[in-house]
């Protein structure tokens, strides 16, 4: 048996849902088993989001900690680990088990391979366009920003790959931290007469006048459909308000009703929504707004399997969350008859890399928009004796390792890294390169700051934080993870009131002094003329003088009233 053929074989067992060791691999099926996912019905939507530019194949871990609180405790999206796979029934040890959750990482990614890579995506799309025709490609934006070719081409790698994809409609949020005039750009002459730019939810701040296309109907297959647009609704309080000055944002609930009945009026029979809400927010409007038969949702990063079918006035509406990094497509198929929904078919497909051949057009591209940079992006930095990973709640690894070389460095008392969910995952033993860094902190703002900030002030921004993830009502969570904390320890209790979840913070096992001023170094900040200098070099400087990065140990919360919550992996 050749290499080639031993790793066919490999890959089929993977696909069979048996770790290699199994001695039934010989008897796996064939990872195009995988993928085989027959023509359902007469409208067709792929939809991906949250890819972060990440244009190759990489490691991604799912987060063990998900906390869902009030109304939302023990539902989806806030299952993890084993509480996710019984919910959804999807067996332990199994691709699509790694797929979606943290358990066993770092074997099942030895195993099963990266997933992802754009090269790999297109070759799926092809494959079930094939047999979908008229199959609409829509991208929930995250996709100009996440990388260092991203951040240094001002999006433009991104902007050819998803031509070369075939994106047909899309939505946006980190989009616009490259600032207004790019956006505009973009989209006036990319993406004209190629890819409509959608969002209900933008207009200008004088006029209230629309800034982009709210919605866009097409026909497919004889069906007239409304594809509407939902952009992150917090973009000028999460990121810099300087980058959009004249743009307004906002959830727009009523706005929303009034697009859906006027595609309506104009003849819709099927009517989507393509948000970048997060997907709390998404279950909201869901439940409050009428006539939309499916809600294809990112900005939180949520991986899942099956969509939530909500209630409302009107009748019931899909949402679904098609999570991050390029290692999902979702497929929804709508049967449509007599103009009306009859039936639907959903399908969120992992795109595992060792599964599915590169497209050879999209890795030539690829190849091509990286070039220019490969040498900086593969200096090797240092070497990982263990995973980093950043996605969670209150901390990740590679996040812990931001924090523990921005306080050496900068000589801080504290340091504070914001609580961002994109960012590749590297196994131990694997070297740290500057594409990897990069991977965690390319944004258009991220500057290194040191601030003297008091006991107080600091209280006051780990309960303001905390509101945007744990307020009960959905349309006040505003942003990312919690803000990963190095050198204080404190606890938390998400399902307190706001101003009261924060307790017990302590430097060095003493309480924090209200009144004493703290060194406290960060990163990213959005206010307007902040200086420093770039993140990636601060902590590029730590890894070379470091060379071997020992395990990182999570400065992590004590969480108050969250025992036996499934969004824990205990």
């Amino acid at each position: 048996m050749n290499r080639r053929e031993f790793a066919q074989l490999m890959g089929i067992a993977a696909a069979g849902g048996m770790l290699l060791g199994s001695k039934a691999a010989l008897g796996a099926p064939s990872p195009g088993a995988l993928y085989d996912l027959a023509r359902f019905g007469n409208v067709h939507f792929l939809h991906f989001t949250d890819c972060h530019a990440q244009l190759n194949p990489v490691h991604f871990r799912e987060p063990s900690v998900n906390l869902g609180i009030g109304q939302a405790a023990g539902k989806m999206p806030h299952l993890v680990g084993e509480a996710l796979l019984r919910q959804v029934n999807i067996k332990p040890n199994t691709p699509q088990a790694h797929a979606f959750t943290a358990l066993h990482f770092e074997q099942a990614a030895r195993t099963y391979g990266k997933v992802g890579g754009f090269a790999h995506l297109a070759t799926l799309v092809k494959q079930l366009r094939a047999g979908r025709p008229g199959a609409l490609l829509l991208d929930g934006g995250d996709t100009w920003q996440g990388s260092g070719t991203a951040l240094w081409t001002k999006g433009q790698d991104m902007v050819d790959a998803g031509l070369l994809l075939g994106v047909d409609v899309m939505t946006a949020h980190w989009e616009m931290t490259l600032g207004d005039k790019r956006v505009q750009e973009i989209v006036g002459k990319d993406f004209k007469g190629k890819v409509d730019f959608v969002a209900q939810n933008v207009s200008t701040t004088d006029f209230g006048d629309p800034v982009f296309a709210p919605y866009v109907i097409k026909e497919m297959n004889g069906v007239p459909v409304a594809i509407i647009g939902q952009a992150f609704p917090y973009t000028p309080i999460a990121n810099p308000r300087y980058l959009t000055p004249d743009w307004s944002f906002g959830i727009q609930e009523e706005n929303m009703q009034k697009m859906v009945d006027e595609a309506r009026a104009k003849g819709a029979n099927v009517v989507v929504v393509l948000s970048h809400n997060g997907m709390d927010v998404d279950l909201k409007m869901a439940s409050r707004v009428r006539g939309i038969d499916a809600i294809l949702g990112g900005h939180t990063h949520d991986g899942v399997p099956q969509p939530v079918i909500v209630a409302n006035g009107g009748g019931k509406t899909l949402v679904t969350n098609a999570g991050s990094n390029g290692k999902f497509l979702g497929v929804l198929d709508f049967d449509v008859r007599g103009g009306q929904v009859r039936n639907f078919q959903y399908r969120l497909l992992p795109v595992f890399s060792n599964f599915l051949p590169a497209d050879k057009d999209m890795a030539a591209l690829i190849k091509k928009v990286r070039a220019p940079y490969e040498a900086k992006l593969n200096e090797k930095l240092a070497i990982t004796q263990g995973t980093l990973y950043r996605r969670g709640n209150f901390n990740g690894t590679f996040d812990q390792l931001i924090i523990d070389a921005l306080m050496e460095v900068k000589g801080a008392d504290i340091a504070f890294s914001p609580g961002f969910r994109w960012g590749t995952s590297l196994l131990p033993d694997s070297p740290i390169l500057m594409e990897h860094l990069m991977d965690q902190t390319a944004t258009s703002y991220s500057y290194s700051t040191l601030t003297e900030m008091s006991g107080s002030t600091i209280k006051t921004i780990l309960e303001d934080v905390a509101d945007n993830l744990f307020n009960p009502d959905p349309y006040y969570q505003q942003g990312g993870d919690m803000v990963r904390v190095g050198g204080m320890s404190y606890a938390i209790d998400p399902n307190a009131a706001m101003g009261a979840r924060i307790s017990d913070m302590r430097l060095h096992g003493k309480p924090l002094d209200a009144g004493k001023a703290y060194k406290v170094a960060g990163w990213a900040p959005v206010a307007e003329g902040a200086t420093g200098e770039p993140v990636w070099d601060v902590v590029a400087q730590w890894l070379r003088q470091q060379k071997t990065v020992t395990p990182r140990k999570l400065n992590t919360p004590r969480l108050i009233g969250m025992q036996g919550n499934p969004g824990i992996i205990a």
